[in-house]
């Protein structure tokens, strides 16, 4: 069993696509599907369930998926404790992000570090499911650390530590009919429009928190994807939208409405298995985003 089987075998199984794993992987993808026939053949099992259109883990790939993660993962540390001998750092880090993270200048953390290190790759990945994407993957072992936002106690099998928190404001449109209140309760918008983004991000799942802890709910009918768009929507003066300070442009033309009681707090949280040891790289870029959220004021 040869580690570039192995490789073949978990990009297959991460992208669920021997065409996608083979862009991924930059080798042809009939190398691909030799090196998969192969490895079946050594283990005595099908590793993967293909049809004309999908392609899945059989149970055996299923069961051997997290041992081969492994073993990559220590193939790569033994390249990088030979590497740190000569003072360079090799290897690759997968990095989970959070489309904003007030606190924490994470494309400033991008460049100093590719100075520092040229030789390690860096691959920053979003996740549609928000934080709770990210945690999953952690918890699979296809990222090596995250910055990700925890608006309940977090999931067992991580490391956690806060690098920086932001309030979440309410606002509104400069036509809506709230916009010239000295202040509301949450009781006064209970019944009002919200944009708000999918259920698995973290300023969502704060906002409703709130709500829930008061015994009440609100109205969300337009999801969308990112921040821009919230913006442009709640501009339009129809819904109110809770947005993290750092994420409303100086030019939005937005009215932020001080709401009596709680506050909704957004913390921006580094996260990393707890059972799954770091490379030196993942080590090295871990420090510089700790570094960027004691600097940022």
């Amino acid at each position: 069993m040869e580690l570039r089987q192995l490789a073949y075998f978990v990009a297959v199984a991460e992208e669920l696509s021997f065409t996608k794993a083979a862009r991924r992987l930059r080798v042809v993808q009939s190398g691909v599907s030799t090196a998969i026939r192969a490895l079946e053949r050594e283990v005595g099992a099908q590793l993967f369930v293909r049809d004309s259109r999908h392609v899945r883990l059989s149970d055996a790939g299923a069961a051997m998926l997290p041992n081969a993660r492994a073993a990559l993962a220590a193939a790569r540390a033994a390249h990088d404790a030979v590497a740190a001998q000569h003072g360079e750092l090799h290897g690759s880090v997968v990095l989970g992000s959070m489309h904003s993270t007030p606190g924490v200048d994470v494309v400033g953390v991008l460049g100093r570090f590719h100075r520092a290190h040229p030789a390690v790759q860096v691959r920053v990945q979003f996740s549609m499911a928000g934080s709770r994407g990210h945690v999953h993957s952690l918890l699979e072992g296809t990222i090596d650390l995250a910055v990700v936002s925890f608006p309940r106690r977090p999931p067992a099998g991580l490391v956690i530590e806060t690098l920086a928190a932001e309030p979440l404001h309410l606002v509104c449109g400069p036509d809506h009919p709230l916009a010239g209140a000295r202040a509301v309760r949450l009781d006064d918008i209970a019944d009002e429009n919200f944009v708000d983004f999918p259920e698995g991000w973290s300023t969502r799942e704060i906002v409703d928190l709130t709500f829930d802890r008061h015994g009440l709910s609100r109205r969300i009918p337009l999801e969308v994807p990112d921040y821009a768009t919230a913006v442009s929507l709640v501009r339009q003066g129809h819904v109110l939208g809770y947005l993290p300070a750092s994420a409303i442009p100086d030019d939005a033309d937005l009215v932020v409405l001080p709401v009596t009681g709680e506050q909704p707090t957004w913390r921006v949280t580094l996260a990393t298995s707890a059972t799954r040891p770091l490379t030196r790289p993942a080590l090295a870029l871990m420090a510089e985003l700790r570094r960027s959220a004691q600097e940022v004021p």
